[in-house]
């Protein structure tokens, strides 16, 4: 697969505590270079980093994370300060205890009133598929298709691990027509990022792919 396939499929991605506004606006240098779909990065970045790119790269940030067990309110008003500030993309997380405890009305109900204040713009529902059974897996299918989001997602990439092809393999095959899924979390280089896409990911976030073009893993005709 073609390098430049595998970028333009990558949320490049810094959700550090410990990320400062130099660390920022160097993966928005990178993604702005390297043509990434986006970049992933905390709340509090946002309106500096749209100011920084304008229009030249979309901005993505993280809603209810990484535990997802705020109020459905406080993740709403978290939607609409993102968006305001110049978000493009929200990537929230669900409230695992609810799935836990078949509160699925809830969840769906979450999802589908941060897609109302989404709008046009996209929103990818983050189920943190480590801590769930497959079973759980598929409900999450349904819910997320059912409120009308716009992507599954696998993981925050804060819990006991990231994106498995078991998972991704499982959520493409579950969701409904329309919803596109990401895997997240563990993404180790361009060879796996290659392995999710063609299990059905349509999306990745991750850091590693853009550190193996500039550390010259791919080569200049685009191969690696």
């Amino acid at each position: 697969m073609d390098i430049n396939a595998i970028l333009s499929k990558c949320d490049h991605t810094l959700l550090s505590t410990t990320a400062t506004w130099q660390d920022i606006k160097k993966i928005c240098d990178e993604g702005m270079k390297y043509k990434t779909a986006s970049v992933c990065i905390p709340p509090c970045y946002v309106k500096k980093a749209k100011e920084y790119v304008g229009d030249k790269l979309a901005i993505c940030t993280v809603i209810g994370f990484p535990n997802g067990y705020h109020t459905s309110t406080v993740k709403a008003f978290e939607t609409v300060d993102a968006i305001k500030n110049g978000a493009d993309e929200i990537d929230m997380v669900i409230n695992v205890g609810m799935i836990k405890a078949g509160e699925y009305d809830a969840v769906k109900a979450e999802i589908a009133t941060l897609k109302k204040l989404c709008g046009s713009k996209i929103l990818k529902v983050i189920i943190e598929a480590c801590l769930l059974t497959d079973e759980e897996k598929k409900i999450c299918c349904r819910l997320v298709t059912e409120a009308g989001a716009d992507y599954i997602k696998t993981s925050t990439g804060f819990s006991t691990h990231g994106a498995t092809k078991e998972d991704v393999a499982l959520l493409v095959a579950n969701v409904g027509a329309g919803v596109k899924t990401k895997a997240a979390g563990g993404i180790s280089g361009l060879k796996d990022a290659e392995e999710f896409i063609n299990l059905g990911a349509d999306r990745l976030g991750t850091s590693k792919v853009v550190k193996a073009v500039i550390s010259g893993e791919s080569k200049p005709d685009g191969s690696y």
